[in-house]
């Protein structure tokens, strides 16, 4: 029995080579992420079936009275049986592939195990199918681990040898030669097939988490070298930054020789060997002699030929290049050095790949920071171009008047006007500002509006205190205040009021609410549904009328999300109600507008 078994394991050493090949194939992973089509069962239906068969032909005879093995088996005595590993192979494609690629395996072990004949011959054949398929069930307990463990392996592997003894003696006629067969060969088998399975489940889990622990360490190197490259990215691909990205990628990756960036013409910087050949003012690889890889634009160069730089004895032989896109146009290029062309495995040609990505990802999130910024510039001109013609003409027309019959009237709106536009010009440099600046060119305004509507509109103006350093987008409340006045108390002779108030929400402490109310004739129904949403068309066709509540509105929404949208309603008695709410610190509380202010960023 000891002899058997030493035998059986000893025929093991083939699983272990059959389980390393299996690594080596690519659909094999589809098996192991439960991927499972009918191209995958049939292949690996096959694939484990000649692995049966190999196991089956490196088995052992039993004649009756002693056990032995030979080269190859082409068919076996009426009296002899074969007693191999091959149920180890169906077993292991039923645990990873399920029960149809066991049953597929197991019927092609099976078959192959009739046509050779022997003792109980149906019993032999008849096993492999059934323990396929039982193993394929059994495996749905674990179907959430992709290698079923060793230690649970182990005793799944336990059943197939049972049953295999169970149906010997249920299919034999003559009990009295079967029973010591059983005796001799079944614990060896037992023994046998479950420390192969579990051995072969081993043999796959270490290889495949090798295999992902390297991807996963090319993975995190790539990102570390994108996430320290992105700061100097940031001032644009120049000699300086290139030469540190050329500097850090020397320095991060210990398979390359050398490492050259260029602007897709000239070396900008390099770092490592060759730098007297390839460095600035260099020699670059014949790119158009280059191998290209895949379809990410990644090229592969190699030979005396092609990366000859005129130094007989220059080191580098071999390159990859690694374009860099901007927005969909190349910018650059960062080429790999290597002393041979057998050091660019296919980790290099992945990882060179993955940074490839990488850092044109990043430059494409800076143009569209760099867009963003331009644009919210661009919107703070847009409002001071909505605002200055048509009130500095009625301002200065007001002033022209004022200097015949009241000069010193004059002479304060003139000062008035010049505070207004003072804070306008200071207010258009930040996406954010304290509350107390943005109140500053709403106070210029609202003195000019006093004089030039006197007698006809009371202006009330009602702050809380302690919000002055809340964070607050410039040109947001003036547009709402001159909306009102423009609007709100259009056709008015006289009576007009106009509200203002600033305070913390009375339900939450960290909202600050600001109200604008009027006493005018209120908001028309069809344009109190779109304002704020679009700009509102006046009747000549112009779309200007609500740009300027419509930009206030979608930088509310933009800095602080869509609580902080605008919100208009009219009022009972006549005139409307716009109001909204922005973060701000609780009374006591730390001001947090830095905060906002990256936020907003």
């Amino acid at each position: 029995m000891e002899e058997l078994t030493i035998l059986l394991l000893q025929r093991i050493a083939l699983l272990l080579l059959c389980a390393f090949l299996l690594t080596r194939i690519p659909s094999f992973r589809y098996l192991l992420d439960r991927e499972i089509n009918l191209r995958t069962v049939l292949s690996h239906s096959v694939i484990f079936g000649l692995f049966g068969i190999a196991s089956t032909q490196a088995g052992v005879i039993f004649d009756g009275e002693r056990f032995y093995s030979g080269l190859w088996y082409t068919g076996l005595a009426p009296d002899e049986t074969l007693v191999s590993s091959g149920l180890v192979a169906v077993v292991i494609a039923g645990l990873l592939g399920g029960p149809a690629v066991g049953l597929g395996a197991g019927c092609i072990t099976g078959g192959y195990t009739l046509t050779l004949g022997g003792h109980l011959i149906a019993a032999s054949s008849l096993v492999n199918p059934i323990t396929g398929f039982l193993a394929g069930l059994t495996a749905r307990f674990f179907s959430q681990e992709r290698v079923i463990s060793p230690f649970k392996a182990l005793f799944i592997g336990m059943f197939a040898p049972i049953l295999y003894m169970h149906l010997f003696l249920i299919f034999s006629s003559r009990p009295e030669e079967t029973i010591p067969f059983v005796n001799a060969a079944g614990v060896p088998l037992v023994v046998s097939n479950s420390v192969g399975i579990a051995i072969f489940t081993a043999v796959i889990r270490v290889a495949l988490e090798e295999k992902e622990r390297e991807a996963a360490g090319e993975t995190r190197r790539a990102f570390k070298i994108a996430e320290t490259a992105l700061p100097h990215l940031r001032q644009g691909l120049n000699g300086r930054t290139a030469r540190k990205l050329a500097e850090l990628l020397n320095r991060e990756l210990t398979n390359v020789a050398g490492v050259a960036v260029t602007d897709g013409k000239r070396v900008l910087a390099h770092a490592g060997k060759g730098a007297k050949g390839h460095g600035e003012g260099g020699i670059l690889p014949r790119e158009e002699e280059s191998a290209e890889i895949g379809e990410t634009g990644l090229k592969m160069v190699s030979g005396h030929e092609r990366m000859d730089c005129g130094r007989p004895r220059c080191p580098l032989r071999a390159a990859l290049l690694i374009p860099i896109f901007e927005t969909g146009e190349k910018v650059g290029q960062i080429i790999l050095y290597f002393q041979r062309q057998q050091q660019i495995r296919p980790v290099e040609i992945a990882f060179a790949q993955g940074l490839e990505k990488l850092l044109s990802h990043q430059l494409d999130m800076i143009a569209a920071e760099k867009a963003k910024a331009l644009l919210q510039e661009a919107e703070l001109r847009n409002l001071q171009a909505q605002v200055h013609p048509h009130f500095l003409f009625n301002t200065l027309h007001l002033i022209a008047t004022l200097i015949r019959v009241d000069p010193a009237q004059a002479r304060h709106l003139i000062v008035q006007l010049g505070a207004f536009l003072r804070s306008s010009m200071k207010l258009a440099s930040s996406s954010l500002v304290p509350l107390e600046q943005e109140e500053q060119q709403l106070k210029a305004y609202l003195e000019i509006v006093r004089v030039r509507f006197r007698g006809k509109l009371d202006i009330r103006y009602r702050r809380e205190e302690g919000i002055e350093q809340v964070p607050i987008p410039p040109f947001t409340l003036q547009p709402l205040v001159e909306n009102s006045i423009q609007h709100g108390l259009k056709d008015t002779s006289g009576g007009g009021l106009v509200e203002i108030e600033l305070a913390r929400d009375r339900k939450d402490k960290r909202r600050l609410q600001v109200v604008i109310r009027d006493n005018g004739k209120g908001i028309p129904p069809h344009i109190l549904a779109v304002l704020g949403k679009a700009p509102i068309p006046s009747p000549g066709g112009d779309r200007s009328g609500g740009m300027g509540i419509y930009n206030v509105n979608q930088r509310l929404i933009r800095l602080f999300g869509e609580e902080a949208r605008l919100r208009f309603a009219n009022r009972p008695k006549g005139g409307s109600i716009v109001s909204f709410q922005i973060p701000c610190p609780a009374p006591g509380e730390r001001n947090r507008g830095e905060e906002v202010t990256a936020h907003a960023d």
